[in-house]
């Protein structure tokens, strides 16, 4: 364990629909709901405005209607996020190597490793700690003003407890949990505050009478490890009373690589299925390539009417990343598996990766094959000199578009053969609402704007988050956290 705070844990606020609010001008101050917009849709991200009424993140949207009916509720837009993510987690290893991402909007950060380790190792703990609330507070900063959107930020000298800190800290806030502390601060703390346990681990531990992490502490590793298990009771034992000596690992090595899909209604014609495992296995494909990888072992998952959820694998000759050889094994999957009842969710994967591609000859017959079949439907469609079916565009709330006349805006709904969408950007005031026509030629798909005017050029590398590696910071660099271990509400 260490002496000083030196990792610490930033984490978005509400990161899906605050990006959301700060493209739109028009929907800041207001509630906000990303995520799927069908019948079996969840929340993703609700904004702070919407939290107010009870809508959170994993909810059912049909209850989130219910619960906030006026909030704009929108699908997602990833390539916006990710360009978002893409300027944080840049501003995160300026200021170390060891940066470990959770997730687009969560990361661990080890200030130890970095430009200001030696400053950290040498000077007393006061400095040390000074130094640490300097560098989150400017990385705060620096956040906000590239790109309009707050973060919290947890310091401490373990992960768990930097992690804790920053859930402390929400919204838009700083705390820092001093080494020592940690029996302290966890102990009021209710049991599902520690990573790996889960509603059912709760319920084994209240049916023991151990409600709160002080409980645990208290009931001992050996009780702990009787009610579930050696090595699980041993390691909610050792944080039930601080100690966490996990390190922060930067690029974490991705074990598989998948797509899923869920369905409005349950697909229950082999031919549609068959068909969906195709558009699956092409998504999963093109990932796998973005990440320079390939995989032996192609992964079906298939989740029934009833929710029983099945899974069949089959493991190739060697690694491979082409679509050929992977939507064929995904389709040999999907043709042994039974979807009497109808099937409610697909996905395809591709496991056992490896940085490398091995060429074989199922691949090359199966890329001559599919070449045979497209030419032979190719002079099929000549010959029958069929008219071109008509295809209606489908435009989703929230998605970025571009007009010839009006310029760039976002659609706010779309039915009936209308689509409504508002001009303005991210740095406009709200703008104006137009509806046209879903095929009108003047508009067009677009992709998102940048939050801030220039948020693409890197920051200063010499320079980091303000503050110099090489000068000790000035007393109250960076804004303490309140004195009762709090800097904001929770959420």
């Amino acid at each position: 364990m260490r002496s000083l705070p030196s990792i610490i844990h930033l984490d978005m606020d509400a990161f899906f629909a605050a990006v959301e609010q700060a493209a739109k001008p028009s929907l800041r101050g207001k509630p906000v709901i990303v995520g799927g917009l069908g019948g079996r849709g969840v929340v993703s991200t609700a904004s702070y405005e919407a939290r107010k009424f009870g809508v959170h993140s994993a909810m059912p949207m049909a209850q989130a209607r219910r619960l906030c009916p006026n909030a704009a509720f929108l699908s997602g837009r990833f390539e916006a996020y990710r360009q978002v993510s893409e300027i944080v987690m840049g501003l995160l290893r300026e200021l170390s190597p060891l940066v470990q991402p959770l997730s687009l909007d969560e990361a661990f950060v080890d200030l130890e490793a970095g430009p200001y380790g030696p400053v950290l190792a040498e000077t007393d703990h006061e400095t040390g700690e000074r130094l640490v609330l300097a560098l989150a507070e400017d990385l705060r900063a620096d956040i906000e003003r590239l790109t309009g959107l707050t973060g919290s930020v947890g310091a401490a000298g373990s992960k768990l407890m930097a992690k804790i800190a920053s859930e402390q800290a929400k919204p838009d806030g700083l705390v820092l949990i001093e080494p020592g502390q940690e029996r302290a601060v966890l102990g009021p703390m209710p049991v599902r505050a520690l990573p790996g346990i889960g509603p059912a681990t709760e319920q084994v531990l209240r049916r023991a009478g151990l409600n709160t992490v002080a409980d645990l502490a208290e009931a001992g590793e050996a009780e702990l490890v009787q009610l579930l298990g050696r090595a699980h009771g041993a390691g909610i034992h050792h944080m039930s009373i601080g100690l966490d000596e996990r390190p922060v690992v930067a690029d974490q090595d991705a074990k598989s690589v998948s797509v899923e899909d869920t369905y409005e209604v349950d697909l229950a014609d082999r031919d549609r299925v068959l068909r969906e495992v195709e558009a699956l296995a092409a998504r999963c494909v093109r990932r796998l390539r973005a990440a320079g990888r390939s995989g032996r072992t192609v992964v079906l998952k298939v989740r029934r009417f009833d929710f029983s959820t099945l899974t069949r694998s089959e493991t190739l000759g060697g690694p491979t990343d082409d679509e050929a050889v992977i939507t064929a094994t995904a389709r040999r999957l999907a043709e042994q598996v039974d979807i009497t009842g109808g099937v409610r969710l697909l996905g395809v994967g591709v496991a056992q990766l490896a940085d490398y591609t091995q060429e074989d000859l199922f691949a090359q017959a199966l890329r001559e094959e599919a070449a045979e079949h497209a030419e032979a439907a190719a002079e099929a469609e000549q010959a029958e000199e069929e008219p071109e079916a008509v295809v209606v565009r489908r435009w989703m709330p929230g998605q970025d578009v571009r007009h010839t006349e009006f310029g760039p805006g976002w659609v706010q709904g779309s039915g009936v053969g209308r689509v409504t969408v508002r001009f303005e950007t991210p740095w406009s005031g709200p703008g104006r609402v137009r509806t046209f026509g879903v095929d009108d030629p003047a508009l067009e798909p677009a992709r998102p704007l940048p939050l801030r005017r220039g948020a693409d050029v890197a920051p200063d590398a010499d320079h980091v988050g303000g503050v110099d590696p090489g000068v000790e910071p000035g007393g109250g660099a960076g804004r303490a956290p309140d004195a009762d271990g709090g800097a904001g509400e929770r959420g």
